[in-house]
């Protein structure tokens, strides 16, 4: 029997390269803001309370930071001259310079 690899198509490569960073940065984010700010105690724009339970303000926090930060990501990726043609696989890697 043989195995077959899958092997990711080039669009499916960029997407993973921004959201894996992003997942684990938007973890710190989240754990870096809970450590200041207690869930219970927010409010709606400094009104009203929001009656939400601790863990559903943790999830929301979380996905928010981790939308924002693959939006970063994938900008940075898409402004990065020359990683559209190495993303793709055209066989020749590309080298960015950073002045």
């Amino acid at each position: 029997m043989e195995s077959q690899t899958a092997t990711p198509s080039p669009w499916m490569h960029r997407v993973l390269m921004a959201l894996w960073p992003a997942f684990l940065i938007a973890g710190v984010q989240e754990a870096l803001v809970f450590v200041v700010v207690d869930p219970r105690e927010l409010q709606w724009f400094g009104t009203t309370p929001l009656d939400w339970p601790v863990q559903a303000v943790y999830t929301v926090t979380f996905l928010i930071f981790w939308f924002t930060t693959s939006v970063a990501t994938a900008l940075t990726q898409v402004l990065l001259p020359g990683l559209g043609r190495a993303a793709e696989g055209d066989g020749e890697r590309q080298h960015v310079a950073v002045h």
